[in-house]
């Protein structure tokens, strides 16, 4: 009897043991479960990581903008890593121009500045802008904003009072951004007309300067008796529908330059054009 009991202890001791055994067992299981769940997350989330720094680098552009680098130069520009031919274009937007800092700029060969727009503005710095530019040595050019809803005969008498041919070192320039409106056939008569007339008054033909986009939709195979500055800002040249040749092309609308505040456009020659092309021929 004795050994009986002896026997039903055991068991039961070992029924125990086990019932221990098998709980850990259990406990230790979902604790591998999520350790492992832990470690499968942490590993999903590196290769987004490195995906992300991929795409940052692919779209940021030459000059990363880090106001906080202590390396970070905001007047870093095109002009600084190329040998091509650069200027500025102004007007009072710009407001104040410390001209004596300007003019140091030996990577600025040549300023168009605003003179007028449409028949009767007159662009308010134009004559200090450019009194200054030259007396610190930079060529300078005038440059008209086409309004082709505006009398032609007005906006010439406009142009003419302000751009005076003995104070121009660059053919002038005529701005072409807008129809007013007009069907394209009628705005291109408009504006050939008007270039004709610029053309017949200072004895040379005159530079035109527009967008990209605005060219291709409206002045394709019009002005192949032109000069053209064209104005894309992107980092590849820019070419025309019709693959007409570019003389200038303005690379930015937000350049930087040691005495002007704020954003300016910037040029530059294309191919092997050069200053030479648009001088004014006295």
């Amino acid at each position: 009897m004795k050994k009986i009991i002896i026997f039903l202890a055991m068991a039961m001791v070992l029924m125990a043991t086990g019932d221990a055994f098998g709980h850990r067992s259990h406990k230790n299981k979902r604790s591998g479960r999520q350790k492992t769940h832990r470690v499968a997350k942490a590993k999903k989330a590196k290769p987004a990581r490195k995906a992300k720094g991929k795409w940052t680098k692919v779209i940021l552009p030459r000059q990363v903008v880090n106001p906080a680098d202590s390396n970070y130069n905001p007047y870093l520009m095109c002009e600084d890593t190329c040998n091509h031919v650069h200027g500025i274009d102004l007007s009072h937007y710009q407001g104040e121009v410390f001209w004596e800092t300007v003019g140091e700029n030996t990577k600025m060969a040549y300023v168009y500045l605003k003179a007028t727009e449409g028949g009767d503005r007159i662009d308010a710095r134009y004559e200090r802008n450019i009194e200054l530019a030259h007396r610190h040595g930079l060529k300078v050019g005038s440059y008209h904003f086409f309004r082709p809803k505006t009398p032609l005969a007005r906006q010439l008498d406009n142009f003419v009072l302000q751009c005076r041919p003995g104070e121009q070192d660059l053919i002038p320039m005529i701005d072409v951004e807008t129809t007013g409106g007009l069907s394209t056939p009628v705005f291109c008569d408009s504006l050939l007309t008007f270039l004709r007339m610029i053309e017949h008054t200072y004895r040379q033909k005159p530079l035109v300067y527009t967008f990209r986009n605005f060219y291709n939709r409206h002045l394709v195979g019009q002005l192949n008796d032109y000069k053209l500055m064209v104005a894309m800002y992107t980092d590849e040249e820019p070419v025309l529908a019709d693959e007409r040749d570019i003389t200038l092309w303005q690379y930015t609308g937000k350049g930087r330059i040691v005495g002007v505040n704020g954003y300016i456009d910037k040029s530059r020659f294309l191919g092997r054009h050069g200053l030479r092309e648009i001088r004014f021929r006295h």
